[in-house]
């Protein structure tokens, strides 16, 4: 495969999608930026287990869409680090909406954190901690 010109999809304070210019789509969620980092401050709070760096988001994540949107967990391959969780998608038009979606669901999860905290509560025994 040729190398193309990367280009952006969505752009957000903390989320962003693009294509890479090697045939992946990629979602970059930059958890050590303020409003991700008091919600997992938070969460941290309510589950000592949820230490909310980017293996913990890895772990929230994959299991707030086996529940809600598995079709887009079918699709991504995740790569976290200690700040920061990006998920790659093989570039395509259906994983490019999967792709977008997914930056919103996280948004709605950061935006609306009462809803996270409320899961975290009730499933924080389920999710699979780092």
């Amino acid at each position: 495969m040729t190398e193309t010109e990367g280009r952006s999809i969505f752009e957000h304070e903390y989320v962003q999608v693009y294509a890479n210019g090697y045939g992946h789509i990629v979602l970059l969620f930059e958890d050590e930026k303020e409003k991700p980092l008091a919600v997992g401050q938070k969460m941290y709070e309510l589950n000592e287990e949820a230490y909310m760096n980017g293996y913990n988001w890895d772990a929230f994540l994959n299991y707030y869409l086996a529940q809600h949107a598995p079709d887009i967990l079918e699709s991504l391959d995740s790569d976290p680090e200690a700040g920061t969780y990006a998920a790659y998608f093989e570039e395509s038009e259906e994983n490019e909406e999967k792709a977008r979606r997914f930056a919103d669901i996280i948004i709605s999860l950061i935006e609306n954190e009462e809803e996270t905290y409320a899961i975290l509560r009730e499933s924080g025994d389920e999710i699979e901690w780092d």
